[in-house]
């Protein structure tokens, strides 16, 4: 429904302004448009998914641009504050295609570049909306990590030209992934980066994807290209491999989160050993402890609560990053009764969380268990000593 409302809108906008383009720039017969997908990259987090883009080549008019819908600027006004509160605008840039394809060789990204099979009225309508598109007052658009990205614009733009001529085929996609398994795949190789976005974003991450939601990464806008028609014909008349990555070498080490957290657990252990025995209360890292925690927590009730990031709604992760542990943190230096009765509500709900980590409806990483039962670990003997 979403989708549909987008083309409706977008097909009525594309009508009333590419009249007004349409005489700038004629393409010639020898005109060709394509689908650029390039590959992942592991030195950043925002470039592991892919990237996609539309060439515009014609040699009768030494014309050869990229289309490019993944710019931003750190620039614009209030970038981090509309960046945290799920107003971040992206903008259509418009590169020379040798710098553009010459970029991602230099970082080692694959190459894949599918011909359209158009018409040269049909090239002609794409360019022109293309051309009205990289205006600079039809440039910008709200980015959406997961529906409306430079993936995403690669195929809305065919669905706003073309309207109901374009038709994509998704019985190609076999698999039953919710888009967290999705991003998992693609961030295997980033473990932290993988554990953040697994905190921060909630419930409907693990809804089962469809194939159009299969879309926002780049290696589906190119199968799903290739398996789509317009009118009866092929939309891809031919795949070209322009650069084909070498296999990236990715250091892993003993800096994994499951590594550290496992090691960090061993040394609440032997603190907490030693408490016991010695009766007493390591106060100030049960303060810093429950601190950290709680101002997770906070961060996840304003990204659900206070943001437009759709994705991170209804997190469970609040189940174990409560935002009361920062007010509890602050209280820990005195001997409030009520403490006693947090401390055993928090070990219980700790120890059915964990029983139930597998089956809760929202996928929670498994890097976290040893983080909840360092946790359990000072909860539990908080309760335990404060009340002997």
């Amino acid at each position: 429904m979403r989708l549909s409302r987008l083309i409706i809108f977008a097909t009525i906008t594309a009508t009333l302004f590419c009249s007004q383009v349409r005489a700038q720039t004629q393409l010639s017969e020898l005109a060709e448009i394509s689908v650029l997908t390039l590959g992942p990259y592991q030195g950043e987090l925002y470039s592991a998914f892919g990237h996609s883009a539309i060439r515009v080549y014609d040699p009768t008019l030494g014309l050869d641009e990229v289309y490019n819908w993944g710019v931003f600027d750190f620039d614009q006004p209030n970038f981090y504050l509309n960046f945290a509160r799920g107003y971040l605008y992206y903008k259509l840039g418009v590169h020379p295609y040798d710098r553009f394809r010459d970029y991602y060789i230099y970082y080692n990204r694959y190459i894949h570049e599918q011909k359209l099979n158009l018409s040269i009225s049909q090239k002609q309508k794409l360019f022109d909306y293309l051309q009205w598109n990289s205006l600079p007052e039809n440039q910008n658009y709200r980015y959406d990590y997961f529906y409306n990205n430079c993936a995403t614009k690669v195929r809305d733009v065919m669905l706003t030209v073309f309207s109901d001529s374009v038709k994509f085929d998704g019985s190609y996609v076999k698999t039953d992934y919710s888009i967290r398994n999705l991003t998992d795949i693609y961030l295997e190789k980033q473990p932290w980066g993988d554990l953040g976005i697994d905190i921060c974003l909630g419930l409907p991450m693990d809804k089962k994807a469809i194939p159009d939601e299969y879309m926002f990464l780049p290696d589906y806008i190119e199968s799903g290209f290739n398996n789509a028609t317009i009118g009866s014909m092929p939309l891809v008349s031919e795949t070209i491999s322009v650069y084909e990555s070498r296999e990236e070498e990715v250091e892993s080490g003993l800096f994994h989160p499951l590594t550290v957290f496992i090691i960090f657990a061993l040394l609440v252990l032997a603190l907490s050993i030693w408490d016991f025995k010695r009766k007493k209360l390591s106060r100030w890292f049960d303060m810093l402890l429950l601190g950290a925690f709680g101002l997770v927590g906070c961060l996840l009730f304003f990204l659900w609560f206070f943001t437009d990031h759709q994705a991170a709604a209804v997190n469970f992760n609040l189940l174990w990053a409560f935002p009361l542990h920062l007010i509890v943190a602050f209280a820990l230096f005195k001997n409030r009764k009520w403490l006693i009765q947090y401390f055993l509500i928090i070990s219980i709900s700790l120890v059915l969380l964990l029983l139930l980590w597998f089956t809760l409806p929202q996928q929670l990483n498994v890097f976290l268990i040893p983080l909840v039962i360092v946790l359990l670990m000072r909860s539990s003997l908080n309760y335990y000593l404060r009340k002997a």
